[in-house]
């Protein structure tokens, strides 16, 4: 059976919101502690209107997403639920499943479950995100649906398959569709269903995702307490030294973001070191963003944005040798890189031939991550535009194809 820890919603929210502890919540709502003690335990009373106007609001979902049963349904919901409130709780996790849910699942309907999530995992890598996305949050509709159904080791089973999907979906929607404050909310469900089956490395994951969203915009303090946070639950799990070394990358990439790139190459080397001292535990099948060349990946960026033009170079070009031929969205972010580094050296040519280059990926497979960099790079290339290959750059930069697809993302 899964171990009950009180009202795992709220506590998820809490803590993706920037509120470590009950006190603090307690604090920015002007309650006592005992109160939000309460609310975050296995029956958690309605709160006060005001409150509960304040608390929907803070936390940024409403109270029967975070956990709450609202008075005047708390006696439908010991029946079977209704396809009306089946529903309803798709905007979030249906915690506590009834005494007739235990009989309305079978067993083998985890594994159907997670044959689906397993192929979204994969596709992600070749299908434009776009198309995949709806596909992604249907299935985790479906996902709702069953954890109200099912109990036990089924519903655990459900939860993570869960969590992975939410995880998905949140990442599409902040490293491909541009969409911060939905993969806010995505990720947060993330950690919810993580909470549900009990799995602290999913919920570790879902809240390094979340640091990044803060990271973008400079705001560091945040991000660090998010970070902290996913670092704490990674603690909890068997993470391997893959896992433990992205945390690093994460960390880093947000210290990049917000300026700071020295502690950033110190938390790359730390994650340099991890990876060769190994683990003895197996990486979760869903850790395939990441790989000792993804690592070098982040340290030529960081490199790059450090001023370190030469060894940047060499790092980036050794990454691009070593990707495999499926990562074609990494690809983009790499050829972007070195496309700004031979920008900041003064190597306009060159910039354009690197930027060209990710121009012909993106055409194959779009990420905005990628698009991002090139963008990025033609900016700095304003002191040479009237150059025959930034002319040439603009053209494809500037084509029907590139034009209205970036627009639409």
């Amino acid at each position: 059976m899964v171990r009950r820890a009180g009202n795992i919603q709220l506590k998820s929210a809490r803590m993706a919101a920037g509120y470590p502890s009950q006190q603090s919540l307690a604090d920015a709502l002007g309650v006592g502690v005992r109160q939000v003690r309460r609310w975050e335990s296995e029956a958690p009373p309605w709160p006060q209107p005001e409150v509960g106007q304040a608390l929907s609001r803070l936390l940024g979902q409403d109270l029967e997403v975070l956990g709450f049963v609202a008075p005047t349904h708390a006696a439908s919901q010991r029946g079977r639920r209704s396809a009306s409130s089946t529903v309803a709780a798709a905007v979030g996790l249906a915690m506590v499943p009834t005494q007739a849910a235990v009989l309305l699942q079978p067993a083998s309907v985890v594994t159907d479950f997670e044959v689906v999530t397993r192929s979204h995992r994969r596709l992600y890598w070749s299908v434009a995100p776009a198309a995949l996305h709806p596909s992604v949050m249907a299935h985790a509709a479906l996902g709702l649906f069953l954890l109200s159904e099912t109990a036990g080791q089924t519903r655990q089973g459900v939860a993570v398959a869960l969590a992975e999907t939410y995880l998905l979906a949140g990442r599409i929607e902040f490293f491909d569709l541009r969409e911060p404050e939905h993969a806010t909310q995505t990720l947060l469900r993330s950690l919810q269903a993580a909470g549900e089956a009990d799995d602290p490395l999913l919920g570790a994951a879902a809240l390094a995702h979340t640091a990044f969203i803060p990271a973008w915009s400079g705001r560091r303090d945040e991000a660090v307490e998010r970070m902290v946070a996913s670092r704490t639950y990674a603690r909890r799990g068997l993470a391997s030294a893959e896992f433990l070394a992205w945390l690093d990358a994460v960390e880093a990439e947000c210290e990049t973001r917000c300026g700071n790139t020295r502690p950033a190459l110190r938390l790359i080397s730390h994650a340099e070191d991890v990876l060769a001292r190994g683990s003895s535990h197996a990486n979760p099948p869903w850790l395939d963003w990441f790989s000792p060349v993804r690592l070098a990946a982040f340290k030529g960026n960081t490199q790059l944005k450090a001023g370190h033009l030469p060894q940047a170079r060499e790092t980036l070009l050794a990454v691009l040798s070593a990707l495999d031929p499926g990562e074609e969205k990494q690809r983009t972010v790499v050829l972007g890189d070195l496309a700004a580094v031979e920008a900041s050296d003064g190597q306009f040519e060159e910039a354009c031939r690197h930027a060209l280059r990710a121009l012909d990926q993106l055409e194959r497979t779009w990420y905005a991550m990628g698009m991002d960099r090139v963008r990025e790079v033609r900016r700095m290339l304003a002191p040479h535009q009237n150059e025959r290959c930034v002319r040439e750059l603009d053209d494809r930069l500037y084509g029907w194809s590139t034009t209205v697809s970036t627009l639409a993302r």
